[in-house]
């Protein structure tokens, strides 16, 4: 019943429209308002009745103002303008990229609230991608509290209420047994980074569902911007967030009717193993082998066993253990210049016995056992972990859960923080347990009475959860402590020094660290690889940084720092022979720094 109208080639396809047999133009009736005849019959179908979504992605005219990875704004010049139909759709002014950038960024600060810039900064994202990364790039030590932690927290927090469109996958307990066709939904083919949480231990707010995504699309946000993997251009390395909802035990989220989750208690046991198995495999079958899969902020139990599962058979990384363990490693490294005593002579204390603290105390182990030519047993004999019941030590060791027991040696019980400090002597306090302000007034004092420089860490995050302000470690170890926290504080001035505490941010290595498998083409992560980046990050501390008390460079210099772990990684890689990507780069920082992705605006045929 039908006869070809016209035909044209949309990429290799060609495409052809159709009318019916008989039917002139003077059949093609008016329709509503002036159209056409309603051939899809949207206009003329009841609400029981169903229709078609049928569109065509045409990078011309609305369709391209409308498209994100190619959007411009007002910067589309005057020939470009002519040339994909822009006229009328634009005011006359044509603006450039800076110029947009220095409007945008005198907007945002017009807001009052860090969840309203955040927010500012998603909508920007979806309207021109570009001009996105190039305001976080150009402003990132103004901007990455405000992407990442710690407003993102607050963002998964209220996710469900500021929830605009998607900008990840949301893969639920009802997909199973069809994540692989999931998968394929994704607009993007070239996958080469997923970041994946199932939201049950976000930062240190606990169990926030699936309204977890934030930090999936936060974290792949940096990616691009701090590292340089880029996020969506055609026929590039691309990114995908994804979410993996099992439900959630957090009562008010399942009592809340604006809650985008699944609305049910968390599975466990079989049902979540199989859930997961599913997705590892799918992630596999459909991007390949060299997909790096970057597991967030999952519970302990589940982020200890899908690691050890899965980092034999696919390319895997879980910043919360090994992330952190690596910058936490390279501010230990650093700040041997301020101490003037090796690693080796220092005596660790954690409090925190979770994912994060145990995480960096295998990774100092393995350091100093490599420093020393020693085993990795022997280098934890000089790390104590404190968890919610005390000291963790040999007498425990029958309850404790399988992580932990690498780390109880023997001595006698000791319930709290301070009697292990008085009982240990550490040189070295690092907080990992998320318990705000259990670095106290006491605390510090015990450290500042024990050490002529007690290097203080309070890792936690949000600010709310952080062990300890950097005006509380300054003014309370009377300016002495070298202090590093997981978030942003302001410069401290005390007794008329001003003293500058840095972040201690996963930021500054895992984009990096991802980039650097991606240029190897690695197909599996080696601690060795680790040990790099955090060298590597170490290495770029300088003068001026340690002269103002820092133990990790500015942030300003990131894709520097990046390209220097990279290149730091992907030499490890092939060293280890895990590397891909063949023949291997003559220079790899040069390779690092030119495989970085660029938001500046392409002019357009």
């Amino acid at each position: 019943n039908f006869v070809p109208l016209f035909t044209f080639v949309f990429g290799s396809w060609p495409l052809i429209l159709f009318k019916m047999k008989n039917e002139t133009n003077s059949d093609l009736k008016s329709s509503v308002n002036g159209g056409v005849v309603d051939v899809y019959g949207e206009d003329s179908a009841t609400i029981e009745h169903s229709i078609t979504p049928w569109s065509l992605s045409v990078s011309s005219g609305y369709s391209l103002l409308r498209d994100p990875r190619y959007n411009k704004g007002l910067a589309f010049t005057e020939k470009e303008r002519d040339t994909h139909y822009l006229r009328g759709l634009l005011p006359p002014v044509v603006l450039d990229q800076n110029l947009q950038e220095k409007r945008l960024m005198n907007n945002i600060r017009q807001y009052q609230f860090p969840l309203q810039k955040y927010m500012a900064l998603t909508e920007l994202q979806e309207r021109n991608e570009r001009l996105f990364y190039k305001l976080l790039i150009d402003n990132v030590e103004e901007l990455l509290p405000i992407a990442y932690t710690p407003t993102v927290g607050e963002a998964c927090q209220k996710y469900g209420s500021i929830f605009r469109r998607p900008q990840g996958l949301f893969i639920s307990l009802k997909e199973k047994g069809k994540i692989l066709d999931v998968l394929k939904n994704w607009p993007e083919r070239n996958i080469q980074v997923i970041v994946v949480t199932d939201g049950e231990r976000i930062l240190g707010l606990g169990d926030l569902g699936c309204q977890g995504m934030g930090i999936p699309v936060g974290k792949l946000a940096l990616y691009s911007a701090l590292g340089g993997v880029r996020p969506s251009a055609v026929m590039a390395l691309k990114c995908l967030p994804v979410t993996i909802d099992v439900g959630t035990n957090n009562e008010k989220l399942l009592n809340d009717e604006f809650y985008i989750g699944l609305k049910q208690k968390r599975a466990t046991g079989q049902e979540y193993s199989e859930l997961l198995h599913e997705f590892m495999s799918a992630v596999k079958q459909n991007y390949g082998e060299n997909v790096l899969i970057q597991f967030e902020d999952f519970a302990n139990h589940n982020a200890f066993d899908l690691l050890a599962k899965y980092r034999d058979t696919h390319l895997v990384f879980n910043d919360d253990i090994q992330g952190t363990a690596a910058v936490v490693l390279a501010g230990l490294v650093s700040s041997q210049k301020l101490t003037n005593s090796p690693l080796a002579d220092h005596t660790f204390l954690f409090l925190g016995a979770g994912e994060a603290g145990t995480g960096i105390a295998e990774l100092i182990a393995l350091y100093i056992s490599k420093q020393m030519n020693a085993s990795v047993d022997e280098s934890r004999k000089k790390i104590w972990l404190v968890d919610s019941k005390g000291l963790i030590v040999n007498s425990r060791k029958n309850s404790l859960q399988a992580f932990k027991k690498p780390w109880a040696h023997e001595h006698e019980p000791v319930k709290d923080l301070l009697g292990a400090i008085k009982a240990i002597r550490p040189t070295v306090l690092i907080g990992s347990a998320g318990i705000g302000r259990s670095f106290t007034k006491e605390v510090i004092e015990a450290m500042s009475s024990i050490n002529e420089r007690p290097l203080i860490m309070a890792l936690s995050n949000p600010t709310t959860q952080s062990e300890c302000t950097a005006e509380e470690a300054y003014t309370w170890s009377k300016g002495r402590a070298i202090f590093a926290s997981g978030s942003p504080f302001d410069p401290v001035e005390y007794e008329g020094s001003v003293f500058v505490s840095t972040q201690a941010n996963n930021a500054y290595i895992f984009p990096g660290f991802g980039l650097g498998l991606v240029i190897s083409g690695a197909i599996r992560v080696h601690d060795d690889m680790l040990l790099a980046a955090a060298e590597a990050l170490a290495g770029q501390v300088s003068r001026e940084n340690y002269e103002k008390g820092m133990i990790y460079p500015s942030f300003s210099s990131i894709r520097k720092i990046s390209a220097h772990i990279a290149a730091n990684v992907a030499t490890k890689a092939y060293e280890l022979g895990v590397a891909g990507r063949l023949p291997r780069p003559k220079e790899i920082v040069k390779c690092a720094e030119s495989s970085m992705y660029s938001p500046t605006y392409r002019l357009y045929r």
